[in-house]
């Protein structure tokens, strides 16, 4: 990679800001120090890497590097600022807490995710789940290096922390090579490739209780990862839970939608229905509607907070035949006829419509 800012970037001397920053941040992810643990090769380049996109994109910065080269630059604006990679404000703050979350390792709570059954979180049920979490390697104790060593960070000498200046203003990021650490991993142990931690092997006996649902999650306490002074985290228990082919919940209420022939709606049918815990009946009132609704107080879902349970609502959803056979269509025509006009709504629209165009146009 040669010396040249617009060559360790891979642009061209006319390209824009958007292909700068474009080119800056594909070469900054593939030569990261976190992808690239103990490469010192990769060391440089990332450095370089900076260095370039620190010059060229700024405006004034650059306008001097393509007159004068480094050598214009008087050493003020290369690598030594230690500030790199931003174009504004927002990306620092992004950045500054971005990396703070990273670091937080003593964050040693560990998530899970049970899958279950539909009938598993309605009535509950006791899993036993297999899950790996982390502690210390004990070869390097816990500092990745093979001598069991942290060697002091060259990027920042240790700091943590980088310095240059934006817009007149002294501001400090967390330096992009050891993440803040101070330290970092020149020779990684075999044990645990520099990683620092090992996975371990776990089980956990899980007793889910009836009324669980997506949203709640559940803390199994000390069964999570180990820190370096021996402190184990929580476990959270997370669940994705399988739909039913029939039945819809929606937090403690259970929807049913009940296929209905028409008749059976018209005479106002009593029919057994299929519920949670076994059969129900509902007695239809005469000429119930599509899509009517039918509610059966307490019979949805155990709320698991203890406060009773959810409703259970039917849905009607009116059939009708697909064929009529001759007798059938008669049958039918005159039971049509036998209504009268009621049994023809359509006209009596039909009418008011009439009149109400006859009154527009007659004005």
């Amino acid at each position: 990679m040669g010396e040249d800012y617009y060559s360790i970037l891979g642009v061209s001397r006319n390209a824009s800001n958007d292909e700068i920053k474009k080119a800056y941040r594909k070469l900054a992810k593939k030569y990261h120090p976190d992808r690239n643990q103990g490469d010192k090769e990769a060391e440089e380049k990332f450095k370089l890497i900076n260095e370039a996109y620190e010059v060229l994109k700024d405006d004034e910065k650059r306008k001097i590097y393509d007159l004068y080269g480094k050598k214009g630059l008087n050493g003020q604006y290369g690598a030594s600022s230690g500030f790199s990679g931003f174009d504004d404000i927002a990306d620092i703050f992004d950045s500054f807490f971005n990396n703070f979350n990273r670091r937080r390792e003593e964050n040693l709570n560990l998530v899970v995710e049970i899958p279950l059954t539909f009938k598993e979180a309605i009535f509950g049920v006791v899993k036993q789940h297999k899950y790996r979490y982390k502690k210390p390697c004990s070869t390097c104790s816990g500092t990745g290096s093979a001598n069991g060593k942290e060697d002091k960070c060259s990027y920042c000498n240790g700091r943590g922390q980088v310095y240059g200046n934006l817009g007149g203003i002294r501001v400090s990021q967390t330096c992009p090579y050891c993440q803040g650490e101070g330290f970092i991993v020149k020779k990684p142990c075999s044990t645990c490739s520099g990683e620092k931690y090992i996975r371990v092997d776990d089980e956990v006996e899980i007793d889910v209780p009836a009324g669980i649902d997506e949203d709640h999650k559940l803390r199994v306490q000390g069964r999570g990862h180990v820190g370096k002074s021996g402190r184990r985290g929580d476990l959270y228990i997370t669940f994705r839970i399988e739909e039913d082919e029939h039945f819809v919940r929606h937090g403690d209420d259970i929807y049913l939608e009940m296929p209905v022939f028409f008749t059976q709606a018209i005479l106002g049918d009593t029919i057994k229905i299929p519920s949670l815990r076994g059969e129900v009946e509902l007695k239809l009132k005469e000429g119930t509607r599509d899509k009517q609704q039918y509610i059966f107080k307490g019979e949805g879902v155990e709320n698991i907070r203890g406060f009773g349970k959810g409703d259970f609502i039917v849905q009607i959803k009116l059939i009708y035949p697909k064929e009529l056979t001759s007798e059938q269509r008669e049958l039918l025509i005159k039971l049509q006829e036998s209504f009268g006009i009621e049994g023809k709504p359509h006209e009596n629209l039909l009418d008011k419509i009439k009149n109400k165009l006859k009154e527009w146009f007659e004005k």
